[in-house]
């Protein structure tokens, strides 16, 4: 595999990074992940407008003279997958300094990226997947994708031993969003989903979601999900960058609906399909 680090297109082995780099010290960095569609980044500006705010929220450098959209099509050619589904991440972090709470002065911004082969979840999208809930242990800025992850990673790790897809984060009674993606319901005919703010992230695919559902006449509510009103919802979903529109079907021990993917999701999750369909002909 060929990776980009502060400049250079290498092979994996060969790149080096500090361990006095903060994003391994201190996890002193933003990050982003990007579908490819046949070489086509996905909302790709809308990332970039995204990667731009976690930087500037974390208070790090743009890095000088990086051109995130080149890199990543780079990274696509370079590793034979420009015709390929894959995806895409990119991080930087404040650089490599001696170890210190307080920002360094003099520090330069680490640049890393990678591409991957990415295979489309075409059975979980017919067949839906199972989601708990956890308590949401994160901090309070889970608008910034900082990667600082680790109670999204100890969340999705309690939601693959217990057999599920996903772990949907509550807090103060209220369903969020999932662990690596975010979370929706319907109920009575209406999409539900947590409002932006600082206790979700503001995902592009939610984003492009809410737009579908809109041009498909899907009425939305933006308001905190009660956990207690999860038993009522007739179905429920997840959108994210790997997911899409991905159904659920079960919500702990209990069914959603009628246990299989319901007519809203279907309907949204093809208006999605057709969506990136779109993008690949525009180009």
């Amino acid at each position: 595999m060929t990776v980009y680090l502060n400049g250079e297109f290498l092979p994996k082995d060969q790149a080096r990074i500090s361990p006095d780099d903060r994003a391994f010290l201190f996890a002193d960095g933003a990050y982003e992940v990007l579908r490819a569609y046949r070489g086509h980044l996905f909302r790709a500006r809308e990332h970039w407008d995204r990667f731009d705010y976690s930087l500037k929220a974390l208070r790090i450098a743009s890095p000088a003279n990086t051109d995130f959209a080149s890199i990543a099509s780079e990274l696509l050619k370079r590793n034979n997958i420009a015709d390929a589904e894959a995806t895409v991440y990119l991080q930087v972090s404040r650089g490599a300094a001696p170890r210190k709470h307080v920002f360094p002065a003099d520090a330069t911004p680490t640049v890393y990226a990678f591409a991957a082969p990415f295979a489309n979840p075409v059975e979980k999208w017919a067949s839906g997947v199972k989601v708990i809930t956890v308590p949401d242990q994160r901090w309070a800025r889970c608008d910034i994708k900082s990667v600082s992850l680790l109670p999204n990673v100890l969340a999705n790790q309690q939601a693959q031993e217990a057999g599920a897809h996903e772990a949907v984060l509550v807090r103060d009674g209220f369903a969020l969003e999932g662990s690596l993606s975010n979370f929706a319901v319907v109920l009575d005919g209406v999409l539900h989903t947590a409002p932006r703010s600082n206790y979700i992230l503001p995902g592009i695919s939610r984003l492009v979601a809410l737009g579908l559902c809109s041009a498909l006449d899907i009425p939305v509510k933006e308001f905190p999900v009660a956990e207690a009103d999860l038993k009522c919802a007739a179905e429920a979903m997840l959108f994210g960058t790997t997911n899409e529109v991905m159904p659920v079907v079960q919500i702990n021990e209990r069914k959603v609906g009628e246990g299989q993917p319901g007519p809203l999701t279907r309907k949204l999750q093809q208006a999605f399909r057709d969506y990136v369909g779109e993008c690949q002909r525009r180009g």
